[in-house]
């Protein structure tokens, strides 16, 4: 009779977690059939922003471009970034699609496709200061801002570390904080900082202080660990950039030089 209780109860556990899986554990399976595609993002220009309501950018062209050719309807999803990768194992997005770096420590619960663009942390200071914050050195004790979780965070902390450092919620806070005086410095995207700062830009009196150099990086697609989606969304990205369409959309949002082609 006990063996029998425990039994059944073994089955309960599993029920819920079989569920959650998708029933067949095929993630790329559990995606077509539902025909559509949730990925998250957070908003920031080149990758993903709206312009005039409508949402652009060359992370959103590129995920339309694989979905159109896979055969399933991309829904974006505004996340918190901080808890992407918990979003993401519950579900609650299928993919991570939003300028996302390639790093060791997200790879514990992230599985990565195949990177597509060169990236690295630049740090952003106000013009007028271009002639105060010329090293690293020259920011010890200074307050310097970045995404939480984010790859600027990881830069702040290896790069930066006798900073004084506050992570705000987004990368586009960090320009704010830079503009509005409060404070001296942002570790950011370099995407983000060439689309962002600098002449005829919204942060015109905002600069990137190129004489300080951080680790080079990869962006890639994040998908839930051991992921079906892989294989198949590689493929597509070599189906992608072997016909140009990568090339085309990396040209119109000022990314070609970036490119892994």
């Amino acid at each position: 009779m006990k063996r029998a209780i425990v039994l059944f109860l073994a089955i309960l556990m599993v029920i819920p977690l079989a569920a959650c899986a998708g029933g067949d554990g095929d993630d790329w399976g559990y995606i077509k059939n539902k025909k559509n595609l949730v990925i998250g993002i957070t908003e920031y220009a080149p990758m993903n922003y709206y312009e005039n309501g409508v949402l652009v950018g060359f992370d959103t062209e590129f995920a339309e471009a694989i979905c159109a050719k896979l055969g399933v309807t991309p829904e974006f999803v505004i996340i918190n970034w901080d808890t992407k990768e918990t979003e993401l194992a519950a579900k609650k997005i299928d993919c991570i699609w939003n300028g996302l770096t390639v790093t060791e420590d997200r790879k514990k619960n992230i599985a990565f496709s195949d990177s597509y663009l060169r990236n690295e942390q630049v740090v952003v200071i106000r013009s007028a200061d271009s002639g105060v914050y010329t090293s690293t050195a020259s920011l010890e004790g200074k307050l310097v801002v970045a995404e939480a979780e984010s790859a600027g965070e990881s830069a702040v902390s290896s790069d930066l570390g006798n900073a004084y450092y506050v992570a705000v919620d987004s990368q586009a806070k960090t320009l704010m904080e830079v503009k509005a005086g409060t404070a001296e410095a942002a570790v950011i995207d370099l995407t983000m900082a060439n689309a962002m700062t600098g002449p005829g830009t919204e942060y015109d009196d905002l600069m990137i202080v190129t004489a300080i150099k951080m680790q080079p990086e990869e962006y890639a697609i994040g998908f839930r660990l051991g992921s079906s989606c892989l294989k198949t969304f590689n493929d597509a990205i070599k189906g992608l950039t072997s016909d140009g369409t990568m090339s085309v959309i990396a040209e119109k949002y000022e990314l070609s030089g970036l490119l892994i082609k």
